[in-house]
């Protein structure tokens, strides 16, 4: 039976297992929410992979891009990669590559589905929690078109964000069906699903306190604190009875160690990875301003989602009135739902928002952004849901036909979604993305050295360098842009100014990934100013924090041929073929084989090398060249 909505409060729908069944009208809403939302994202499954962390969570991440096995579902437990632990996001990229390979559009088109998927649930929970049907609609409506959720659907690095969600929701549908039946097995389906979102992004660490908030609306098993009363404007009552906070609270302990633990896992995995950064780096007092701040502005780009990036650069300083006006901003909204108690909604949504947000806010600076896009995806359904309700409220106490307020609803979501489609363009390639940042902030070193690496790969060199170097300016302490400059420096033959570059990125870096790469690239200079010792000892350091990679592993075979190490050589050489199989690998194998003794073995890897090549003569020179220079 369908819900009148403007009847849901005096009847509030039954529900005979986790969902209310919505029938025929909320199903072909629930169609219509997800087909929508593919529709206007469609235009991702034509994006390419991004070198923003794409590259480190899939393209060049061998334990992921391998696919799914027994040894891929053992790294991801295990993993600590990219300064997090989050083993179903691995998985769940391990899986794509096992269905899709490399190619993009499955990866995103993934993603979207899960976004598409969180905004079905959404809609689905609100409506079974609070019998409205077409306020909840109006709410996952949002959520699923808000040009701000662009980034996290838009970038295959950011499947966590999507990912945490989808478990998120599903605890928060499970947890109604616990009150509805409260049980031992019912709660432990809750920690179970909360344990899945924790495993996919910390990002969901405040679900308790989300679940007490929904305790006292619109699940109403809260008593009225003091000062307050009971309304019957908690439509979606599912208790019989009423409960102390205290005792509400108790009853989420479990959860609130689940958060603890994962809490303590993350700051040791984020420090650990290099990606805390010290408060030399930000001071204590930035950073709480910074906080402020972006709390005011995150709702100030909810309402005109302008001037969006990829990357917010953190500011030197923070003018004193900005940080003001957020107070009393914040302040006075705080103050405004609290005198409202009896619209519980406003309570709730406000402190949903505030609460949700604390992980992301950054009074724990990580990375170095101010603030971006992804960490609203889930703090703003309280917003979003405060808002709805009001507007609803407001326009039903003045009498107003709910066909102006659908009208009008409508628009907004119109407005948004071209917006959005507008947004999303910008996320097909590293260029566009780049380029849009550059236009829209200030200072951003982050952006002009991510655009100087995509000019490099689409062959303009002088432009590319030009951005790396206004990167270098503008922070000259930042590794990832001197090692651009180091690379630029070693393709421009010169090896001293790239030895430089390299030994500053070892001196400035934390992360892994950058350690690597600036010891990989280290060793092929050394190499080629023929100084073999410090060649194999920055190769073996590479391999060792990022693990074996091909051409790591030719140059350290091609080093032991030289000191006559045939054992080094047959397994440095055995290693590359295993991972880029070619006519010059097979062709070096085979005669390191030949000088180790191993005739047969050798013969064997002169065919292999057969085999793999189109003109093998030409590799024959190859080697010829590798093996004398």
């Amino acid at each position: 039976m369908s819900v009148d909505p403007a009847k849901s409060i005096a009847t509030p729908p039954e529900a005979a297992g986790m969902f209310a069944s919505p029938g025929k009208r909320q199903l072909s809403l629930a169609l219509l929410l997800v087909v929508a939302t593919l529709i206007l994202y469609n235009p991702v499954a034509h994006h390419a992979f991004l070198s923003f962390d794409d590259d480190r969570y899939v393209t060049n991440n061998p334990q992921v891009n391998g696919g799914l096995s027994s040894g891929t579902i053992a790294w991801a437990f295990t993993s600590l990669d990219q300064a997090n632990w989050h083993p179903l996001t691995w998985l769940s990229h391990a899986l794509d590559c096992q269905l899709f390979q490399l190619n993009p559009a499955g990866h995103h088109y993934t993603s979207l589905l899960l976004h598409a998927g969180n905004a079905l649930l959404l809609f689905l929970i609100l409506q079974w929690f609070t019998g409205y049907t077409a306020r909840s609609l109006m709410v996952a409506a949002l959520f699923a078109f808000h040009p701000l959720n662009v980034e996290s659907v838009a970038w295959v690095a950011e499947r966590k964000n999507v990912l945490c969600m989808l478990f998120f929701l599903l605890a928060l549908a499970a947890y109604g069906w616990y009150v509805r039946q409260p049980g031992i097995a019912r709660y432990l389906v809750v920690a179970a699903l909360f344990a899945m979102g924790l495993m996919s992004k910390p990002m969901v660490i405040t679900l308790p306190l989300v679940l007490l908030l929904l305790d006292y609306w619109p699940l109403g098993r809260m008593q009225p604190l003091a000062g307050g009363v009971l309304q019957d404007e908690v439509p979606g009552r599912f208790a019989a009875s009423t409960s102390t906070f205290a005792r509400l609270f108790y009853e989420k302990i479990p959860l609130l160690a689940l958060s603890a633990g994962s809490a303590l896992i993350t700051m040791k995995v984020q420090k650990a990875g290099g990606a805390v950064l010290t408060s030399a780096a930000h001071s204590p007092l930035l950073r709480a301003e910074n906080a402020i701040v972006s709390y005011a502005l995150y709702i100030a780009k909810t309402v005109w989602p302008s001037r969006l990036a990829a990357m917010y650069p953190y500011p030197p300083s923070l003018p004193l009135w900005q940080v003001a006006i957020s107070v009393l901003f914040l302040v006075g909204i705080t103050w405004a739902v609290l005198q409202h108690r009896g619209k519980r909604y406003l309570a709730v949504g406000w402190f949903w928002y505030l609460g949700t947000m604390v992980p992301m806010i950054g009074a724990v600076q990580v990375g170095n952004q101010a603030m971006a896009d992804r960490y609203t995806y889930l703090p703003l359904i309280g917003i979003f849901a405060m808002t709805v309700w009001a507007a609803a409220d407001w326009a039903g106490a003045r009498q107003i036909s709910t066909k102006y307020l659908a009208a009008a609803g409508l628009v907004v979501l119109v407005g948004l979604s071209v917006v959005m489609r507008i947004q999303l363009s910008y996320w097909q390639d590293d260029f566009s993305l780049w380029t849009h940042a550059l236009a829209v902030t200030r200072n951003n070193f982050v952006a002009e050295n991510s655009l100087g690496a995509a000019l490099m790969k689409r062959g303009q060199r002088d432009e590319g360098i030009a951005h790396f170097r206004t990167a270098a300016a503008l922070e000259p302490g930042d590794p990832t842009t001197q090692l651009n400059l180091g690379i630029y420096a070693q393709e421009q033959g010169d090896l001293p100014q790239a030895v430089a570059r390299y030994e500053w990125v070892l001196q400035l870096a934390t992360d892994r990934q950058l350690r690597g790469s600036a010891y990989a690239n280290l060793g092929t200079v050394y190499y080629a100013l023929r100084n073999y010792p410090r060649a194999q000892q920055t190769l073996e350091a590479s391999m060792k924090l990022n693990g074996a990679y091909p051409d790591g592993l030719l140059h350290l075979g091609l080093i032991a041929q030289k000191n006559s190490d045939w054992r080094r050589a047959i397994f440095y050489f055995g290693q590359f073929v295993q991972i880029a199989p070619s006519d010059v690998g097979y062709l070096l194998l085979s005669h390191a084989l030949e000088q180790g003794g191993q005739s047969e073995e050798s013969k064997s890897a002169s065919q292999q090398a057969q085999q793999y090549s189109s003109d093998i003569r030409q590799a024959q020179q190859t080697v010829a060249q590798l093996t004398t220079n």
